[in-house]
């Protein structure tokens, strides 16, 4: 079962190639002016040649779904979309929130919130078992202050992702953690598309959309440059 792996939804631009839950290659980048345009298709190329395969050995493609960087995941929803018209193999997609907590599972931690940076106080969150990985919260985006999380003060917390420094510096937990430097990365992904592909679990590629979570807001011009 090979499976191309994309993961678009973040700064991290993300490529990966798995054989069952076994990693094969991996090509990703970190960049604060989103490379996705740019280097998702030779991250493609690079990872195909790292597992000395070709596109027509692939079983499926798989792609974090967001929430996210409204334009990373388009990019990566119609690169997923387009391998799979062309090589008639399914589509799975998985919560991309949900793959940034499975380095963290089972280190004694009650509650895993991955945040992803939105705008200004803003970030796209999730509440999880910090054992089980079983969801408690479900995804929303939710504006941070003082108050934030509270209900979680005398539990032991991990807050991961980029929207971590947000929380670190206006969230008072006493017995929370925060590591900022994780990012969704299609690496993540290979566990959960093996379970769904072995379930049939796939998208219906003609209409899939990516979980965009909220509309996008684009820079309103001013009068003067329209």
């Amino acid at each position: 079962m090979k499976i191309l792996h994309l993961e678009t939804s973040s700064k991290n631009c993300s490529v990966a190639i798995s054989d069952g839950e076994k990693l094969l290659c991996l090509c990703e980048e970190v960049a604060d002016n989103y490379k996705q345009s740019e280097s998702l298709h030779t991250f493609v190329e690079w990872a195909l040649e790292g597992a000395e395969i070709s596109l027509k050995d692939l079983d499926a493609v798989s792609l974090g779904k967001g929430p996210g960087s409204y334009t990373g995941l388009r990019i990566g929803a119609a690169s997923a979309k387009g391998f799979c018209y062309g090589l008639k193999i399914p589509l799975i997609a998985v919560n991309s929130l949900e793959t940034m907590i499975e380095p963290f599972l089972s280190q004694n931690f009650d509650f895993i919130i991955p945040l992803i940076d939105a705008r200004r106080m803003e970030v796209y969150c999730a509440v999880f078992d910090g054992n089980s990985g079983e969801i408690i919260s479900e995804t929303e985006a939710k504006i941070l202050d003082e108050n934030s999380f509270q209900e979680f003060a005398a539990k032991k917390v991990l807050f991961v992702g980029d929207g971590a420094n947000k929380a670190k510096e206006i969230v008072s937990l006493p017995n929370a953690e925060f590591n900022e430097n994780i990012y969704p990365s299609a690496n993540y992904l290979i566990k959960k598309s093996v379970e769904k592909f072995n379930q049939k679990d796939f998208e219906d590629v003609a209409y899939f959309e990516p979980f965009y979570l909220k509309d996008f807001q684009g820079v309103k011009k001013k009068k003067s440059e329209e």
